[in-house]
């Protein structure tokens, strides 16, 4: 029975710092480039975009095209960073217990 309260006690110590990685993750801000730096977006640690800055000389219209894949492309940079991040936050949390694949935890 002993057994059983301690493991109660890890699992909610754990749910706790769950908890705060969250928190954490949501301050957190990675920006991805893409253009040799021409564009750039910043996401937060959940993979929500926060801002957007394009360099003034891609802002032509003929150049649309090139600019919308320059945008995928960043934001594919910056959600990968995120990514990277996140996992190492959660390693610190799950003592570097590996999840199963497609796991989220947030």
């Amino acid at each position: 029975m002993k057994d059983i309260m301690g493991m109660m006690g890890k699992i909610k110590e754990m749910q706790e710092r769950m908890q705060k990685v969250q928190a954490e993750l949501e301050q957190l801000e990675c920006e991805g480039q893409s253009g040799g730096g021409l564009v750039k977006v910043t996401l937060n640690g959940k993979g929500e975009m926060r801002r957007v800055a394009i360099d003034p000389s891609l802002m032509k219209p003929d150049e649309a095209e090139i600019l919308e894949d320059l945008i995928v492309a960043a934001s594919q940079d910056a959600k990968s960073k995120t990514e990277v991040v996140a996992q190492e936050k959660l390693a610190s949390v799950t003592g570097g217990l590996p999840l199963p694949p497609g796991m989220k935890l947030f």
